[in-house]
């Protein structure tokens, strides 16, 4: 790729970055947030260990780690609550996208991107922090593991914004896009393994959880951090991700041409 195109998705990924940080007081209100649901969480779940040592694999301690590290990537995957496209699509600044030199779904991803190191740093590490000091947590034992973890978390973010993209794109069809967000919301919630890990579901259900893209957006990189998946598996984490991750993006790139071929901006 040449060095001019990737200096253009830095400085789309620059101003993500930069349109939330300036929204401080917001960041400080849901960082509170964050970190009460992370308590609330972590003694719910803490009960369920009064009778046993061991859940789906998971001790206490991993899932202590688990319930923070939920936590903390809440707003950096951003798993629910997007509909930036949907409302572009339907004011009509689709348009003016539409007319740049850049894709506009590519422009959203670095933009998403952006928008992700932000809230890792100031929504998701604050949070870790404090859970780290409260609790005993599991961490990585070496740096190729952390790394790993990274990469599987940047991967977490394009699969979510894939999936973002593909229900926002309703837009063109629909005059009311909340339906399609709502079922994504839901869907993911359930099946990611955000509120509890997909280890603790039946056999069942965690196979068809497996069989869907959402355990790649939480659960695959909460596996890799606390050691659940690690070596051979860790890598077949990553392989799965980037198998979703272009998967999920053809669908949306196929999604948004269809509708692009059908959009009507006053009249023309």
């Amino acid at each position: 790729m040449r060095p001019d195109v990737l200096r253009l998705d830095w400085e789309i990924a620059r101003r993500g970055y930069a349109r939330y940080a300036a929204y401080p007081a917001a960041t400080v209100a849901g960082l509170f947030t964050n970190t009460v649901f992370g308590f609330m969480r972590a003694f719910v779940l803490l009960a369920l260990f009064e009778g046993r040592e061991r859940i789906g694999g998971y001790d206490a301690s991993a899932t202590l780690t688990y319930t923070w590290l939920t936590q903390a990537l809440i707003m950096t995957i951003y798993i629910w609550g997007w509909q930036d496209l949907a409302l572009r699509i339907r004011s009509g600044d689709i348009a003016g996208d539409l007319v740049r030199p850049v894709h506009p779904l590519r422009a959203a991803l670095a933009f998403d991107l952006g928008r992700a190191l932000y809230h890792a740093l100031f929504r998701g590490l604050p949070p870790l922090l404090i859970g780290a000091l409260a609790f005993r947590l599991v961490a990585p034992p070496g740096i190729l593991e952390w790394i790993l973890f990274f990469v599987s978390v940047a991967l977490a973010v394009i699969v979510s914004y894939a999936f973002r993209v593909i229900y926002n794109v309703a837009a063109f069809w629909t005059t009311d896009h909340r339906g399609p967000l709502l079922l994504g919301a839901i869907a993911a919630n359930v099946f990611s393994g955000f509120i509890i890990p997909v280890a603790f579901f039946p056999d069942w259900l965690a196979t068809v959880a497996y069989a869907t893209p959402f355990p790649s957006m939480v659960q695959l990189p909460i596996d890799i951090f606390v050691g659940r998946a690690a070596g051979p598996s860790a890598i077949g984490v990553i392989a799965v991700q980037l198998a979703w991750a272009t998967a999920l993006m053809v669908v949306a790139v196929q999604l948004f041409e269809r509708g692009v071929r059908r959009l009507v901006v006053q009249g023309g």
